[in-house]
């Protein structure tokens, strides 16, 4: 017989008792196997490989599996980091543990940082050991999700296929009316979180945006604004061998006519009244008149009522700009 780890390894990560049982496992292989280290027991009759700091373990001490933010997160999304562990229970579950610690019980006053959703049966035919399925976790997203948040997840969704378009459709009426138009803002040409949230913030300020525009043979630029300014968006972790082709890129944007203005991470977070300032004065010099009046801060065409965030106590509200300052940005 394989090692006890050999074995859950083979399976995901995570193995039931009856599973390793079924491969010539008893009660001695798998109490030394804990006890060696060598697998850890997220729950009774479960045993998993991966760290027990994974969120992935934490949902399955608690009884359930990640949806919502944490599903979304391990699986890659563009969002911040999740503070608070999203769980999807059926909705007869019963013992719930602290996603710290499997001998503590997890009541409604105590939850030790969980978020329970309780799921019908349907959800819990779908997805994984660990995660529910990805359209089941946007719909729990969507509903609570802060605006650029949502926009960005979208686009991920999209640029990497996970979801197609056409899918999107069909999920997005399942969500109430006051959601109906968030396709309307996403954009699967995008191509990494901080430039989402760019293009998000200067639609919000009316001013028309398009993504990956070509520049010289073979390069593409982030963000192009009103047809005359280029934004490229240099993410936390720019690589160095990048530098000198960035350097080329900014001259042939020069070249073909655009004002080129290059912005980093810490600039977005904190520092975004001036990003916006020097568009509107690269244009002016321009004498190129916005679309929409900035001054109003119009919104696109299809932008959703004012409220404070995608949620279940409002409608749709465009979050300040002060939002996302003293973010963690991978």
């Amino acid at each position: 017989m394989s090692s006890i780890r050999e074995l859950v390894d083979s399976l995901g990560g995570f193995a039931r008792k009856r599973e390793l049982v079924a491969f010539g496992a008893n009660d001695r292989h798998l109490t030394d196997a804990v006890k060696s280290g060598e697998v850890a027991r997220a729950r009774n009759g479960w045993y998993s490989t991966v760290p027990t700091s994974d969120a992935r373990f934490r949902a399955m001490r608690v009884g359930g599996r990640l949806t919502g933010a944490s599903a979304l997160h391990a699986e890659g999304a563009w969002m911040r980091d999740v503070s608070q562990l999203h769980v999807s229970l059926p909705r007869n579950a019963a013992r719930m543990r602290s996603q710290w610690d499997r001998r503590k019980a997890l009541t409604a006053m105590r939850k030790h940082g969980a978020v329970l959703h309780w799921d019908p049966d349907a959800v819990h035919r779908r997805g994984t050991r660990t995660s529910v399925d990805l359209r089941d976790a946007l719909l729990v997203f969507l509903h609570d999700a802060p605006f650029e948040e949502a926009i960005a997840v979208l686009d991920w969704a999209t640029r990497t296929s996970q979801v197609g378009l056409a899918e999107l459709e069909s999920l997005v009426v399942r969500l109430p009316a006051r959601l109906q138009g968030i396709l309307e803002w996403i954009d699967p040409l995008c191509d990494s979180y901080p430039e989402s949230i760019t293009r998000t913030r200067l639609r919000m300020r009316g001013f028309h945006v398009t993504s990956q525009v070509p520049v010289g043979w073979l390069e593409r630029i982030d963000l192009v604004v009103e047809d005359h300014v280029a934004i490229e968006v240099d993410g936390e972790e720019h690589h160095r061998d990048r530098f000198h082709k960035d350097r080329l890129k900014d001259l042939q944007i020069t070249i073909e006519g655009r004002h080129g203005i290059r912005i980093s991470v810490p600039m977005i977070q904190k520092g975004w009244e001036d990003v916006v300032a020097a568009i509107i004065s690269a244009l002016e010099a321009r004498s190129v008149r916005p679309r929409r009046n900035l001054r109003n801060k119009s919104r696109p065409a299809g932008a959703l009522t004012r409220t404070s965030q995608i949620g279940r106590r409002g409608l749709l509200r465009l979050p300040e700009f002060s939002t996302f300052s003293g973010l963690t940005w991978f």
